[in-house]
């Protein structure tokens, strides 16, 4: 595998973790009706449903920071 290779397959990861990330906040914006299941089955409040949810997306985004863009920069820093 080329180091033009991995840069592209570091890119696209990225892509899709954002996109991932997206649709995520759009689920949490416009779909309530996933608040009022997630709160029903593990019989938390909603309030507790938000503060766990805002956790994890904090969590998803360090990790596609630390370990896709930050080695796909070093990779464009490497390749020039």
């Amino acid at each position: 595998m080329t180091l033009s290779e991995f840069r592209e397959i570091l890119l696209w990861c990225f892509v899709i973790d954002y996109g991932v990330l997206i649709f995520w906040l759009l689920t949490v914006i416009y779909g309530g009706r996933v608040y009022d299941l997630v709160a029903r089955l593990y019989k938390v409040p909603r309030a507790r449903v938000d503060e766990v949810n805002l956790l994890v997306m904090v969590l998803y985004k360090a990790g596609v920071i630390l370990f896709v863009l930050v080695p796909l920069i070093a990779l464009w820093i490497v390749g020039r």
